[in-house]
């Protein structure tokens, strides 16, 4: 009895997780994959006997639609130069206040935390206002210095790197913190080793602090670049995915189908799309960072 309860013990601590896993992970992604296969709209959600089967057709229509194929391109123009941006900041903030020794770098790390907890909502409307082309503070500033003012919103190209500046200001205080305390995991015989072999601060933080940090700065660029790919509250509170569609994200035309159109079929193939890009990334940077392990 006692051998049974102990070779069974272990399936009952993960049931509540498998479950919780297969109710809304597992059975959603599986349903929205039959419904990928089919034209579902209002009257089919509100009768099911008004759906029909129908392939591929999602899937090819959505691939040649002119807006989604945009979209992609608006994604991953989010993600090159986001990813980046965000790992190289936040990387540089957590090592600037890891070696600062006043007690005001760790009100520096309040500080630029607070905007990870922040509304988006908010911080959103707040952003838009101060790129305002009229009353904005941004415009106001280079005005002062003589300076011709910027199509911050209006124009597609400088609205993409807009929301990506805002949404920079917003990714750094979290991944800041992880950074953090992957530093401060750093064995401190490393850097008194490096020391006493007369290297200076810059071949301590390139041969010792970035090496050290491998797995936090793999962790950051999965999580920093999928939450890219989801490109979603930005655009859609500042821009609506204007102008033209020039910041419009993957993630926006999946709604905007989805639940302002109605296409509930169509939306569902381009989620698909966006979900399969998502897995080959992490797969491949999964790859990357098993070769970096090995060697």
């Amino acid at each position: 009895m006692k051998s049974f309860t102990s070779r069974k013990a272990p399936y009952l601590f993960i049931a509540p997780a498998i479950i919780l896993l297969t109710l809304f992970s597992l059975l959603p992604i599986l349903v929205a994959l039959f419904i990928s296969f089919t034209d579902m709209d209002l009257a089919g959600l509100a009768d099911y006997s008004n759906l029909s089967f129908i392939g591929f057709k999602n899937y090819i229509e959505v691939l040649a639609d002119p807006v989604f194929l945009k979209a992609i391109f608006n994604t991953l123009f989010y993600v090159i130069v986001g990813v980046p941006l965000v790992i190289v900041t936040s990387l540089g903030v957590a090592l600037l206040i890891n070696l600062g020794v006043s007690k005001v770098f760790k009100v520096f790390r309040v500080v630029y935390y607070l905007p990870s907890v922040t509304n988006v909502v908010a911080v959103a409307v707040v952003w838009t206002y101060l790129y305002n082309p009229a009353f904005g503070l941004f415009n106001y500033i280079l005005e002062s210095m003589n300076l011709s003012a910027i199509p911050w919103l209006t124009e597609p190209t400088v609205a993409k790197v807009s929301l990506i500046l805002m949404a920079l200001w917003r990714a750094v205080g979290l991944n800041m913190i992880i950074f953090i305390a992957a530093l401060q995991g750093i064995p401190r015989s490393y850097y008194e080793a490096a020391q006493l072999d007369g290297a200076n601060t810059w071949q301590q933080v390139t041969k010792i602090t970035v090496p050290m940090l491998r797995f936090a700065i793999f962790f950051v660029s999965i999580t920093t670049m999928i939450g890219w790919l989801q490109f979603f509250e930005e655009p859609f509170i500042m821009t609506k995915g204007g102008p033209l569609d020039g910041t419009m994200s993957a993630a926006l035309f999946i709604y905007k189908n989805g639940f302002q159109l109605s296409n509930f079929g169509y939306a569902a193939a381009g989620s698909f799309i966006l979900f399969i890009a998502v897995i080959a990334v992490t797969l491949v940077q999964y790859r990357m960072q098993s070769k970096e392990s090995d060697y």
